[in-house]
């Protein structure tokens, strides 16, 4: 897997979200797979160190097991997004079950929004980038907008932190949406490169806005 996406998969899927607005030299940062004890208070902790705001995709098994840190992303008005329930790869999954295991855990992240109104229109991102386009269609039909993204750090990927580090710093652009991962398999190089991150790119100018 490459650090950007090529224009053509852009055109090709232009349903699905790839970038955001750019004004202000606007950049969105995003994180997969939690929540986790292990990684996520600690990411939560140097976005507050350095006033950043970040979108989080949850995986509705990690909401269930950790409420306590899925409603401390909120109360610390970040956005969330859905993630599966079992982050399942959409290529190797029937589009019913797919579907299931998506409503399943917006039905789990929901239940422990703390005094809020479910979203009409909630974010989803698939585990894997891998989507078929059958469960696109039933997942926009019932309101999900499909965020994919822009420029991928591969922190979950055997690179040193300062590969993934360039992977962000030589492709990030006004308006880009950033992956990262508050998982276990990439908590080496998160721990490493994000402080780093966040101060270099608050120097360039850019800002760092939720979805």
């Amino acid at each position: 897997m490459i650090a950007t996406v090529p224009g053509f998969v852009k055109w090709i899927f232009k349903k699905r979200i790839w970038e955001w607005t750019a004004s202000n030299k606007s950049i969105y940062l995003t994180f997969d797979d939690g929540p986790i004890p292990e990684v996520t208070p600690w990411v939560l902790e140097q976005l507050k160190q350095y006033n950043v705001k970040a979108t989080f995709f949850c995986i509705g098994d990690n909401v269930q097991k950790h409420p306590d840190i899925f409603r401390q992303i909120i109360a610390e008005d970040h956005s969330i997004g859905n993630h599966t329930f079992n982050h399942l790869n959409g290529w190797k999954t029937k589009t019913p079950e797919y579907v299931l295991n998506t409503l399943k855990a917006q039905q789990t992240l929901e239940k422990n929004l703390p005094g809020k109104e479910p979203n009409k229109n909630p974010l989803f991102r698939p585990p894997y980038g891998r989507l078929k386009e059958k469960q696109a269609k039933e997942l926009q039909k019932r309101g999900f907008r499909i965020v994919m993204w822009s420029v991928l750090s591969m922190d979950y990927a055997e690179i040193s932190p300062q590969k993934c580090l360039d992977n962000v710093l030589k492709n990030v652009r006004p308006g880009s949406i950033i992956v990262f991962h508050d998982s276990l398999k990439a908590r080496n190089n998160v721990t490493e490169i994000l402080p780093k991150l966040l101060e270099q790119l608050k120097a360039e100018g850019y800002t760092f806005k939720k979805l």
